[in-house]
């Protein structure tokens, strides 16, 4: 592939990241910024970002604040002891998908069992309709909680595996 294929190829994956980000609520900026770390050779500090962005200081600040923040990108110190903070994009994705697994669905997701359980002990006594809607509700969100267990525990391979293992017998 010449130079120009391998441009047009990193942003063709860059653009694919904007779009991406912003099915998972974050802007195309997100998106771009997290591109360009990934392809960057080395990690690269908030005016360097700019220039590859063309984006606006305080832009790349709120976009690395955030992405620092779900786990996407990490802050390193220059080195030679300069006080310049640069960014390296975190390239294991099922980590940062287990972590905000953990630290949003499965915050979310107890909350709603709670709510369900406290529902059950007051729905009246005759309301059987209600009652049975209420427990399928339950019993959905049990099921869910025991994928997202099994997610946040397990690697990718590990997970295949099984489900492979699993489609064999």
């Amino acid at each position: 592939m010449s130079g120009d294929g391998s441009a047009a190829a990193r942003e063709e994956v860059i653009e694919s990241m904007e779009r991406s980000a912003e099915v998972y609520g974050l802007s195309r900026s997100a998106g771009r910024v997290y591109g360009v770390l990934y392809f960057a050779a080395e990690p690269l500090s908030i005016p360097e970002l700019v220039e590859e962005t063309g984006y606006a200081k305080s832009t790349i600040s709120n976009v690395t604040r955030r992405l620092t923040r779900i786990g996407l990108i990490r802050r390193r110190s220059s080195g030679g002891g300069g006080r310049r903070v640069r960014f390296e994009p975190e390239t294991d994705l099922w980590f940062v998908v287990r972590d905000v697994l953990q630290q949003h669905v499965a915050r979310e997701m107890g909350s709603t069992r709670r709510t369900l359980d406290r529902s059950l002990s007051r729905v009246d006594d005759g309301d059987t309709a209600t009652r049975a809607h209420i427990e399928d509700l339950a019993t959905t969100y049990d099921e869910f909680e025991t994928l997202l267990e099994l997610a946040m525990d397990h690697s990718v391979e590990e997970l295949i595996d099984a489900i492979e293992a699993y489609e064999r017998d």
